[in-house]
């Protein structure tokens, strides 16, 4: 009820507006109305005389200070509430005889304290989008302002407004889109849509797009990607069925190297890998008696003397043992 009454009060506000042209009416004739405040004064000042205009102008004179105030969107309601409620304070004051002179500088610091306490709305943040968390309402016009930033995000190709953010991938490979912002989203009823502009396109026209009905998450990823894939892919951010911002990834499909590199890579990767699993340790040779023999530089004179010699006792032995 309290939004509806708000809804009702912000064109009376405007009238009153374009009739007294007085802007220290702002905050006042935003959330109160031409008959509310008549009201106020007849009950203090009476129906007419010249006390009713007087009261009348110190209403004005004692808001002048809440002329030029901005608040954040989204308290637009609460401080609607806080003028209801210091509209039947005033009522009551004013049935019991009290002094407008006095009653309505107590209202107006009354009402300052209560914005004060409100939290200031947020500030833009460029280059793009609907930041709905930065709206802010001004008392001075009774009218809402949104940052003036286009819906369509830059990429990163060059940082130029309007432009895709390019990424190249081997065939076979995985693409892998993040559509994140800079600015704060709402919390709730956010959600996600992504569509497609194949043949290799680069564009930002919405008629080339095509739906792509399984993503609809902040992030896209195609496994394997194929020369079919090449094109310029789309994701829009949507708060309650209303756009909020729009990025465009231009995605180039690059062809696989041939095969005998592809295994030479994989080959340098095993290589790398390599590691043995003990410590090698080198042994002394012992040869036999056959692989002495058997080596050329082993028939020296002298070892063939050394031979015969060993024989000879060999056979002596033999024989002393038979």
């Amino acid at each position: 009820m309290a939004l509806l009454a708000q809804d009702s009060a912000v064109p009376c506000a405007l009238v009153a507006l374009t009739v007294f042209r007085a802007p220290a009416w702002a905050c006042l004739i935003c959330f109160t109305s031409y008959k509310e405040r008549t009201r106020i004064c007849q009950i203090f000042a009476g129906i007419q005389g010249p006390e009713l205009q007087k009261c009348q102008e110190a209403f004005s004179s004692a808001f002048a200070d809440l002329a030029d105030i901005e608040i954040n969107y989204d308290d637009r309601s609460h401080l609607h509430d806080a003028f209801t409620q210091m509209t039947h304070s005033l009522q009551e004051i004013a049935a019991a005889q009290g002094s407008f002179n006095v009653a309505f500088p107590d209202a107006a610091e009354k009402m300052r304290k209560v914005i004060m306490k409100l939290k200031g709305a947020q500030a833009c943040v460029p280059p793009c989008g609907f930041q709905d968390v930065a709206r802010r309402f001004l008392c001075y016009g009774c009218y809402s302002k949104a940052c003036n930033f286009p819906l369509d995000c830059p990429g990163e190709r060059r940082g130029l407004e309007g432009e895709e953010t390019d990424l190249t991938v081997t065939r076979g490979q995985q693409a892998k889109f993040s559509c994140t912002v800079n600015f704060q989203l709402p919390k709730e009823e956010i959600t996600y849509s992504w569509k497609f502009a194949g043949g290799g396109l680069r564009t930002q026209d919405q008629s080339y797009f095509r739906d792509i009905p399984r993503a609809q998450g902040y992030l896209a990823r195609i496994r394997p990607v194929q020369p079919t894939h090449s094109g310029t892919f789309s994701c829009s951010i949507l708060h309650d069925q209303r756009p909020v911002a729009r990025l465009y990834f231009f995605l180039n499909v690059t062809s696989a190297p041939p095969r005998g590199e592809i295994e030479l890579q994989v080959s340098f990767r095993k290589v790398l890998r390599w590691a043995p699993k003990e410590t090698e340790t080198l042994e002394p040779w012992r040869p036999s008696l056959g692989e002495l023999l058997a080596r050329p530089e082993a028939l020296t004179p002298g070892n063939q003397c050394l031979l015969a010699a060993l024989a000879a006792v060999a056979s002596a032995s033999a024989t002393l043992m038979v």
